[in-house]
């Protein structure tokens, strides 16, 4: 069982900033949800426990700030939302997942097979073999040929680290028959099914069928003059396929999965995407969902 600590334990409890404890005790609007997402949160983490504990399930409990997954367990079971799951799936081989959302009023948990207070009801469905569960696609990193990172759940951006720079690289993809295409943009989103209905939605990629192995990518803001070439901005890669990105820039980074892990990547080395061979098994996720990302 692996929790993440809200906001609100964060910012007061943890680490008392004085300017979060100012805005709490005027009601600030901007910070007018953290008590009660951590209400809802440290409640749910009760929940969990107890349920587990009701079910006989021994149960070892870890929070996100070390993503410990002990290697002999059956079930890894994530407190918190969406990002506690992704964060927690990169230390997780092949044991099944599941996560709990904890906060569903202040919380995207759209991967989360459960939310408050559904909690031992679902868990003991697991038990008996009778929860939907499906095998979600993950995306494998390579600089240089070397793999970097081989659990990707959402996705990818290979950009320049500060964010007002240009991006500059050649491409290389099946379509393009070999060769490689210059580019300029700010930067490249690279996802896999699970993620397609995240940030590279938003930047004009397409919502995927949760079990397609299929890879999307698509540029961010291109630069285009209009008497230049038609350039490649979006498309897919399939499984067997890499999708290629060859450095110009003296830095850029790859960032995963959100802002936390991040690779460094110099001047002429070549990044490369494609399908990894370590899918995830998450429970709870249902038909219905499955078929809303078609």
């Amino acid at each position: 069982m692996v929790c993440k600590r809200s906001a609100y334990d964060r910012y007061v409890r943890q680490h008392g900033m004085p300017r979060v404890i100012e805005l709490l005790a005027r009601d600030d609007v901007t910070v007018s949800r953290l008590r009660r997402a951590d209400a809802h949160h440290q409640a749910t983490v009760n929940e969990t426990r107890d349920a587990l504990e009701a079910l006989g399930v021994k149960v070892s409990l870890r929070y996100r700030d070390t993503l410990e997954v002990p290697p002999d367990v059956d079930l890894v079971v994530t407190v918190g939302g969406d990002g506690t799951l992704l964060a927690v799936s990169h230390n997780v081989r092949d044991t099944p997942l599941v996560g709990v959302n904890s906060a569903p009023e202040d919380s995207v948990g759209f991967l989360c097979g459960t939310q408050m207070g559904h909690v031992k009801a679902h868990l003991q469905r697991i038990l008996e073999g009778e929860a939907p569960r499906v095998k979600l696609a993950r995306m494998a990193i390579f600089i240089d040929g070397q793999r970097v990172h081989g659990r990707v759940l959402n996705d990818a951006l290979f950009t320049h680290p500060r964010p007002a720079y240009t991006s500059r690289y050649l491409v290389e993809h099946p379509s393009l028959e070999g060769s490689l295409q210059e580019q300029k943009s700010s930067g490249i989103w690279v996802s896999t099914a699970a993620g397609s209905t995240a940030a590279i939605r938003s930047a004009g990629g397409q919502p995927m069928a949760l079990k397609s192995r299929q890879l999307q990518f698509v540029v961010r803001e291109p630069y285009t003059l209009p008497e230049g070439p038609t350039m490649l901005t979006r498309g897919f890669v399939r499984p067997g396929e890499r999708f290629g990105v060859l450095n110009k820039m003296r830095e850029a980074r790859i960032f995963v999965d959100g802002p936390r892990i991040s690779f460094p990547v110099e001047m002429g080395q070549r990044v490369e995407f494609a399908l990894s061979d370590e899918p995830l098994v998450l429970y709870g996720i249902s038909q219905r969902a499955t078929d809303a990302r078609r």
